[in-house]
C-alpha cells in the first residue's frame, strides 16, 4: 500500500485554500495529509516529514531543502515562484511546478476594481456619503483613455480585454521590451497596470523617471509584486500632484503595516492581497496541485514544471 503523502502549505494567507486542497487530492484516490505551516517557527524546522512543499510567499532555498530529506515536489500554487531557489532545488533534484492561469481571471477583474474605484474617487465618495453630500466627487470616464499594461501575460491579457471594452487604448508593455520600451510606452498613459514577475530586471521598475513620463493625473495599478514599485517614487509622484492615484494588491512587505500613512491618503486604494483570491480559482489551483500530488504518489509526470 502506497505511503500516505504530507503536504505542507506554507503561506501567511488564502486559509480557504486549504481545505480545497485536500478535497481535491482525496477526490484523485490519494491518501495525503494537507496541514499549514506553524507561522511562529521557522520553515525549514517543519520539512522533516514532508513530501510536497507549496511554498505561496515563504522562501525555500538551500536551507529548506537541507531540512527536508523526504521532500519530492516543490509546488507553487501560484504563477510567481520568486521565493524558490530553482537552482539548489535542480541541485538536490527536486522538481519545482507552478500553477500558471489558474487565477488570471481573478486578478485582471481585482485591477479593474481598483482601476474603477480610482477614477470614481472612491474614498472621496464614501465619505461624502457619510457627510450626506450629493453629487460629489467628481471622477473621471476611462472611455477614449489609454491604459498601459507592463505583463501581457494570462491576467493582463484577460485585463486589456475588459478595458477595450469600455473604450480605452491600451499598449501592452512586455518584458522583453525591457526598461525602454516601457518608459517609450508611458508619455501616453491615462493609466497603468502591472502584471509582470518581479525579477532583477523588474525590481523599481516605476521610479522617478517612470512617474514623470506619464500623463499628469495617471492612474497606477499593482496587482502582481510590491517591488515593481519605487515606494519613494510613488510618494513623490503622489505628493506632487502629478500622479493622481494608485491601486494595491501587493505590498513592499507583507503582512504590511495597517497604520501606514500611505494608505490613509485619498488617492490610495488598497486590497489585502486578495486579487487572486475567489472560490473559482481556489478550485482551479487545488485542481493543479492535486494533479501533481498525485503524480508524486504515482510515479507518473508532473505538469507546469519550471524547474
Amino acid at each position: 500500500m502506497a505511503r500516505k503523502l504530507n503536504v505542507l502549505y506554507c503561506g501567511s494567507g488564502w486559509a480557504d485554500i486549504v481545505p480545497a486542497f485536500a478535497r481535491a487530492i482525496a477526490a484523485l484516490g490519494v491518501e495525503a495529509e494537507v496541514r499549514t505551516r506553524d507561522p511562529r517557527a521557522a520553515v525549514a524546522a517543519q520539512l522533516g516529514d514532508v513530501d510536497v512543499v507549496l511554498p505561496s510567499n515563504a522562501r525555500v532555498g538551500a536551507e529548506e531543502l537541507a531540512a527536508a530529506p523526504r521532500l519530492r515536489l516543490i509546488q507553487q500554487p501560484a504563477v510567481g515562484h520568486e521565493t524558490i531557489d530553482l537552482a539548489a532545488a535542480r541541485a538536490r533534484g527536486v522538481p519545482v511546478c507552478n500553477a500558471p492561469g489558474a487565477n488570471a481571471d481573478s486578478v485582471a477583474q481585482a485591477a479593474l476594481l481598483l482601476l474603477l474605484s480610482l477614477a470614481r474617487r472612491f474614498k472621496g465618495a464614501q465619505r461624502a456619503f457619510a457627510e450626506a453630500r450629493i453629487g460629489a466627487p467628481a471622477g473621471v470616464e476611462l472611455t477614449g483613455r489609454t491604459m498601459v499594461i507592463v505583463g501581457l501575460g494570462r491576467s493582463g491579457s484577460r485585463l486589456r480585454a475588459a478595458v477595450e471594452a469600455l473604450g480605452m487604448k491600451v499598449i501592452g508593455v512586455d518584458r522583453e521590451d525591457g526598461r525602454a520600451g516601457l518608459l517609450a510606452a508611458l508619455p501616453g498613459a491615462d493609466a497603468v497596470s502591472l502584471h509582470a514577475p518581479l525579477t532583477e530586471h523588474t525590481r523599481d521598475l516605476l521610479d522617478d523617471a517612470a512617474f514623470a513620463a506619464m500623463r499628469p493625473g495617471a492612474l497606477v495599478v499593482n496587482v502582481a509584486r510590491g517591488g515593481l514599485v519605487q515606494r519613494g517614487a510613488l510618494e513623490r509622484a503622489l505628493g506632487s500632484g502629478r500622479l493622481g492615484g494608485v491601486g494595491l494588491d501587493v505590498f513592499w512587505e507583507e503582512p504590511w503595516d495597517p497604520r501606514d500613512p500611505l494608505f490613509a491618503r485619498d488617492d490610495v486604494l488598497v486590497l489585502p492581497h486578495v486579487a487572486g483570491s475567489t472560490e473559482e480559482s481556489f478550485g482551479r489551483i487545488a485542481a493543479i496541485v492535486a494533479r501533481n500530488v498525485a503524480a508524486v504518489a504515482r510515479g507518473e509526470a508532473l505538469v507546469h514544471q519550471i524547474a
